[in-house]
């Protein structure tokens, strides 16, 4: 009963695929159709190719005029091959639409999902899906579908030609379908569990590579160059592990079904080499028939060989599913705040497992305050901040945003509009300052962009630079300094000029002339922003109006 019962849940399962590709395919169904209609239109001629080869050797052997046939086989034969390239170019500009069509519709459910439910997933699996799931999504519906019709169509073309000229000889060719559709839908089952281990052994493969990658330093620094090849060649022989099982099956279920349809064949032929020789059939039927036997027993074989790349799609659909499946975010759009913005927080309580990281905390920051939040590593600060910034949406308690005009908001996505945030870390992209700053304000002209390279004490340097801020720097920032890279960060908080600013850890890599100097303008923006800084450093204490401590869960 149990077997059912996970039986029957899971074909519940498959029919949600199902409808979601069938809603996703609507938009592309037209040139799908247009695709099979000429898809269709080749079976047909190349069908009639066979006849008119038959219609061409009877007629020679009695003696009568063939040219007209032979024109007729070569015009079809280079009408066929017209329509091929055609159906070709048409599948090739179908499957790179639909594939970034997936793509850029997972991506914007990514970007537009909370942070922290985004997180669980590892970036190199988000990828994977992103990529081979998308595009194994993508080649089943432009191309395996259409397969699977086109080789049905084939099938009862084929046979229904066959059977008027000969139901015996057709009845024959087909002794073996019924049996390979069963042995096909049994192989099913554990080829959809052998594709989703490879698609999983894919994700761990290629994380580790982008993970070693991205902190080569670490890998580096501490000579674990042979560990991560190593570690790299175990992943890898975990993926060749269930990539091999899955073609093993998937040969072995093609080899039996060949040598299945290889005895029907002989089988076949015998009956119609005694019908040849008894004089029930001429020559030209026997040469249809052994053109039109591949045409029966082909399309069966093809249709078993899909199975594999249906279940392919269903298990890559799963993941893709899974994604779109993540809540998304509702940024409210808010109206501009009149003046400084401050925050009040009230009962917050959260934690990211079963303890909690806050616990019932209260904290009022005023508008234009500068307020430094200190306290321990892993104490809750950049917690607290995340928080602010919705980018959590479970917790306990509130989060009120307030103005100086009196306007009062909660805590949403939306909020995010009117402020400014620099994180921990190095977060610049690669390309080139300017673009880097544009960033945090995609308008913004080369006139606020220089102040606020100014207000970051990054003018000069970036002056210096072989093409200025048009300077190209690699992933991370490469090729600047740490400490440049943070005061380009910073420009690109300030550039937006939000009337609430975070910096958590932002000056961490300056030195105490340059924080001195960043720290000084941004107390002289007019109207002076409310700026909340997480810091480790004491020496940017006596620019703030007051400092807060998280400890034991709590503020002192």
């Amino acid at each position: 009963m149990s077997n059912f019962v996970r039986w029957a849940k899971d074909w519940k399962n498959q029919k949600n695929y199902y409808y979601w590709l069938k809603e996703y395919t609507k938009p592309y169904l037209p040139r799908i159709i247009l695709l099979l209609l000429i898809d269709s239109s080749v079976t047909l001629v190349s069908t009639y190719m066979a006849v008119v080869s038959k219609n061409i050797i009877d007629k020679a052997t009695g003696g009568s005029n063939i040219v007209g046939y032979l024109v007729l086989y070569a015009v079809m034969t280079f009408g066929m091959l017209g329509l091929d390239m055609v159906s070709q170019l048409i599948s090739l500009v179908m499957n790179e639409k639909f594939s970034f069509g997936i793509r850029k519709q997972v991506y914007e459910q990514i970007i537009h999902s909370y942070w922290m439910d985004v997180k669980r997933y590892h970036s190199g699996d988000l990828m994977t899906r992103l990529t081979s799931d998308a595009g194994n999504i993508s080649d089943g519906i432009i191309y395996t579908i259409p397969t699977i019709i086109k080789l049905g169509f084939q099938f009862v073309v084929a046979f229904a030609t066959m059977f008027y000229y000969s139901p015996i000889l057709a009845l024959v060719a087909l002794l073996m379908g019924p049996f390979a559709a069963l042995i096909s839908i049994v192989l099913g089952r554990k080829l959809r569990y052998l594709t989703q281990k490879v698609q999983e052994s894919e994700s761990m493969y290629r994380s580790f590579m982008q993970e070693s990658i991205a902190n080569l330093l670490v890998v580096k620094s501490f000579m674990n160059e042979e560990y991560a090849t190593n570690r790299l060649v175990e992943l890898r022989d975990n993926r060749f592990y269930w990539v091999y099982k899955k073609s093993r099956m998937g040969i072995f279920s093609s080899m039996f079904m060949a040598l299945t349809f290889q005895a029907a064949y002989i089988i076949a032929f015998t009956v119609g080499a005694l019908a040849l020789s008894g004089g029930t059939i001429t020559y030209g039927t026997m040469s249809l028939f052994l053109v039109l036997i591949n045409r029966i027993q082909a399309p069966i074989v093809g249709l078993a060989q899909q199975i594999p790349r249906i279940v392919q799609i269903f298990t890559s659909a799963e993941r893709v599913i899974e994604l779109e499946n993540i809540p998304i975010e509702e940024p409210v759009k808010i109206p501009e705040p009149k003046g400084a913005v401050g925050v009040d927080v009230k009962g917050l309580t959260f934690g990211y497992d079963e303890e909690n990281v806050l616990e019932n905390l209260d904290l009022d920051i005023k508008p234009g305050e500068f307020v430094a939040i200190i306290g321990e590593s892993g104490i809750g600060k950049t917690t607290l901040i995340r928080l602010m910034m919705s980018f959590m949406s479970h917790y306990e308690g509130s989060i009120t945003f307030n103005s100086e005009g009196g306007d009062s908001v909660s805590a949403t996505a939306g909020m995010r509009q009117w402020m400014s945030y620099v994180p921990q870390g190095n977060t610049l992209f690669s390309g080139t300052i300017r673009e880097n700053i544009r960033m945090g304000k995609l308008d913004a002209t080369d006139e606020e962009m220089e102040e606020a390279l100014k207000m970051a004490a990054a003018y000069d340097f970036v002056k210096e630079l072989p093409n200025g801020i048009d300077t190209v720097i690699g992933e991370r920032g490469h090729g600047i300094s740490e400490g440049q890279a943070q005061r380009i960060a910073i420009a690109r908080c300030l550039v937006r000029k939000s009337p609430f600013v975070i910096l958590d850890e932002a000056t961490s890599s300056l030195d105490p002339e340059t924080e001195l100097a960043v720290l000084k303008g941004m107390q002289n923006i007019t109207p002076r922003p409310t700026c909340v800084i997480i810091t480790h450093r004491l020496s940017v204490l006596p620019y703030c109006d007051r400092q807060i401590k998280i400890e034991n869960k709590n503020l002192v």
